[in-house]
């Protein structure tokens, strides 16, 4: 199996959905999806990140494509407005789109600055291994059911 990182730093679902088709070529076995954190982080409009991620689920499904998304929460420091109209998100595409979904990506680092860059929004080394150590229940489980 050959597992292939897409991912570009700092970017937006919208950037994300820009380069859907040419960054995830035909024949891929299944995605792991995680964007939305840097829409947050930015203060944009849940709504269009909602409509982002839609579009991208949806394509992958026309696609057969299977998907494992990695929710995202709103930093708390943008409000309960924006807490609640983000939030939801996640949750709600994965049933939409009857997708795995692995709820808060930074479990477990976003609240312990230890496991976090100077920045207070990143993670450390040690932070991304307690990220990959939470994660990887749910990877084997998705490869798990790529292979059969």
């Amino acid at each position: 199996m050959t597992i292939t990182n897409a991912g570009v730093s700092g970017d937006t679902t919208a950037d994300g959905l820009a380069r859907l088709d040419w960054s995830v070529p035909d024949g891929t076995d299944g995605v792991i999806l995680e964007l939305g954190a840097n829409d947050a982080l930015r203060g944009l409009p849940p709504t269009e990140t909602r409509k982002n991620l839609d579009a991208i689920l949806a394509r992958l499904k026309e696609r057969n494509i299977p998907v494992v998304m990695m929710g995202m929460l709103a930093p708390p420091n943008l409000g309960q407005d924006f807490a609640a109209a983000f939030n939801p998100i996640y949750p709600d595409l994965a049933k939409t789109y009857d997708v795995a979904l692995y709820p808060f990506v930074l479990d477990g680092v976003a609240l312990d600055p230890s496991l976090q860059l100077e920045d207070r929004m990143h993670p450390n080394g040690k932070g991304t291994d307690v990220m990959a150590d939470k994660f990887l229940p749910v990877a084997e489980m998705f490869l798990k059911n790529l292979g059969s």
